[in-house]
């Protein structure tokens, strides 16, 4: 997995990923948000419905905490072993939106990841043990919280832009 050396750094690629990833919508007619193709596991809204999904649970992780209440991963209701029934729910709560809803939701979480980064200490960011939601979420690895800010960001819109831009070259 990518390291990163600054706020900066892991927020310019976040963002850099993320524009790459977002833009792959522009030109898909909200008539084929629900288009499903063989070759492809996911929908355009699927697809979208999957970032919300994660970049909302990650913001409420972290929301939480500083609450002071005991967050659950991956979420209150879905262990760690349920996450097709998470993405299930994720579908359900999201892709019933608009191709732009979902965006604009999309573009509202990762502006509020960045200012998330931003509010963390850089020992809150890159060292261990800083956030129990962060020890809580792995069983026998141990993350720092960028790790899981990657995870949930960086990496997804890079492998789910290949994914989009496959249903692209098929369905349109």
């Amino acid at each position: 997995m990518r390291s990163y050396e600054s706020k900066e750094e892991l927020k310019n690629e976040i963002k850099k990923t993320f524009e790459k990833y977002i833009s792959e919508f522009d030109n898909i007619p909200e008539e084929l948000k629900d288009k499903k193709v063989e070759e492809v596991d996911r929908t355009p809204a699927e697809n979208l419905a999957y970032q919300v999904g994660w970049t909302t649970l990650l913001l409420k992780w972290e929301e939480d905490e500083k609450r002071g209440i005991d967050v659950k991963t991956p979420s209150d209701n879905f262990k760690w072993n349920q996450l097709g029934e998470l993405y299930e729910w994720f579908t359900d709560t999201y892709a019933h939106k608009s191709l732009n809803e979902l965006k604009e939701e999309l573009t509202k979480n990762v502006a509020n990841i960045c200012f998330m980064i931003d509010e963390l200490t850089d020992e809150e960011l890159f060292k261990t043990h800083m956030r129990k939601w962060a020890d809580g979420a792995t069983k026998t690895a141990t993350w720092e919280v960028y790790k899981f800010i990657h995870v949930n960001t960086v990496a997804p819109f890079g492998t789910f832009r290949t994914k989009i831009r496959k249903w692209k070259r098929i369905a349109l």
